[in-house]
């Protein structure tokens, strides 16, 4: 998949339609939209109740004509219609103005480093049904490097981690490219059925999905040092009664619970290195590795990805839209290219 600059600066608006969230950046003026990537439908009428923010707070809390979808899993769009829907509820009047700007509109959208054509199409098909006439698709490994502000352009190694809420990528890119990739199925999600086991294994504790992320905050703030409790108090469902029951767990067995699937990260990590010319693998021993996606703050994944590799690792100011950012700064023209003269003989 080559990225043409000169194509993208011609695009008005950027996509990325991740698994967790949706966000769109409208060109020369920034994010547009930032919002769960969920809709609810009422199965009776086929009509679309909400979407974004609202819909997500129905999961688990629906009555049994409310159903609540996603129409992209694992990075892929998976159910088109739906997704355009959504995707014309959350822009609105934004787009309706974004589309009287530029009549003749063309878009962006990241798509993964190894996307099979009919993901690609997938991608194509969604904006294409919404009112753009051409689009452009993108690596996403490439648009998130761009969003950190790594010099992926010049001849010399970066590498980044991209944790998103469904799979996890790794790649090392030198001269605009990339070098050398792998997609692991692990991230977010995985992590958040990782806790959900545990409480239900050791504790016969069903836990809400929507208390799972405040308890990632917890175990970061204990990691971090900001908190000094070993133990927490957790409510959710008995498993034999179904009753509501509150338990007190420790906080180090659900760190170590979380770990266990972040180690396929860490064979990702290494069979991108043994796939890298020598000289590139010396680089990033100095540079380090950049980690960014929405996942990326999950507690504990910065320290264990530290101590494995030996190498520095730095996060990114704002890891969850760097993808999107970077495909807005293509956009916006602020992405210079390594202009390489051919020699003649």
């Amino acid at each position: 998949m080559t990225i043409s600059l000169e194509a993208l600066r011609r695009c008005s608006i950027a996509v990325d339609l991740g698994a967790a969230r949706t966000r769109v950046y409208l060109r020369r003026t920034g994010l547009i939209v930032d919002e769960p990537t969920v809709a609810a439908v009422n199965t009776h009428t086929g009509g679309l109740i909400a979407v974004g923010t609202l819909a997500e707070r129905m999961t688990g809390r629906t009555p049994a004509h409310i159903r609540v979808v996603r129409p992209v899993s694992n990075g892929t769009v998976v159910d088109i219609a739906m997704a355009q829907r959504m995707l014309r509820l959350l822009l609105g009047n934004k787009l309706r103005r974004a589309w009287r700007r530029w009549p003749l509109v063309s878009a962006a959208v990241c798509v993964q480093h190894d996307a099979d054509p009919l993901a690609q199409r997938a991608a194509m098909e969604t904006l294409i049904g919404i009112g753009a006439k051409r689009v452009e698709l993108v690596d996403a490994l490439i648009a998130a490097a761009v969003g950190c502000g790594l010099p992926v352009e010049r001849p010399e190694a970066t590498m980044i981690v991209v944790c998103g809420a469904a799979t996890t990528q790794v790649a090392v890119l030198s001269l605009g490219s990339i070098v050398a990739a792998e997609r692991v199925p692990v991230g977010g999600e995985t992590v958040d059925h990782a806790v959900v086991q545990h409480l239900r294994n050791e504790h016969a504790l069903m836990l809400p999905s929507q208390a799972v992320r405040p308890l990632h905050l917890l175990l970061k703030d204990v990691a971090d040092g900001a908190q000094t409790a070993e133990s927490t108090e957790v409510h959710g469902r008995d498993v034999a009664t179904g009753l509501a029951r509150t338990v007190r767990i420790d906080v180090e067995s659900v760190r170590t619970a979380i770990r266990t699937p972040l180690t396929a990260v860490l064979d990702a990590i290494g069979t991108v290195l043994r796939h890298c010319p020598p000289d590139l693998v010396a680089d990033l021993a100095d540079r380090g590795i950049m980690l960014a996606g929405g996942s990326a703050t999950l507690p504990g994944f910065d320290t264990l990805l530290r101590e494995a590799t030996g190498m520095p690792l730095n996060i990114a100011d704002h890891p969850d839209v760097c993808a999107v950012e970077g495909l807005g700064a293509m956009l916006d023209g602020k992405v210079q290219p390594l202009l390489l003269d051919a020699m003649v003989s």
